[in-house]
């Protein structure tokens, strides 16, 4: 069983920062990709950024320039370094990770962006 534990959430005004972190524990041997997707009201679950195992990296064209990924290999942590924040970032991110073949999901952290 894998675990997923998000942090760093919450409330931000427009053009403001924010980082989220994610911690994986319990059957972890191999670690592919590391990322993150983000759900706002009524819309679908999307990819925000993932990277891989190494350090590859890839963001949605929203985000590019304003988001980086990063991760802490001997921690499990993977990283988002969210600046530029604009009203239309205002979702859950839920941190995911992909381990032999199998998605885990975390249960999310809300960010909300005010304008």
């Amino acid at each position: 069983q894998v675990q997923l534990v998000e942090s760093g959430g919450g409330l931000v005004q427009a053009g403001g920062s924010l980082k989220l972190s994610c911690t994986a524990s319990g059957y972890i041997f191999s670690i592919y990709t590391m990322g993150w997707y983000r759900q706002a009201p009524g819309k679908q679950r999307d990819l925000v950024a993932h990277i891989t195992s190494d350090r590859s990296t890839d963001y949605a064209d929203s985000v590019k320039g304003r988001f980086f990924i990063s991760k802490d290999d001997a921690k499990n942590t993977v990283y988002l370094q969210m600046n530029s924040l604009k009203p239309e970032d205002t979702a859950v991110y839920y941190c995911t990770v992909l381990i032999a073949g199998t998605n885990y999901w975390g249960h999310g952290t809300q960010v909300t962006v005010s304008s």
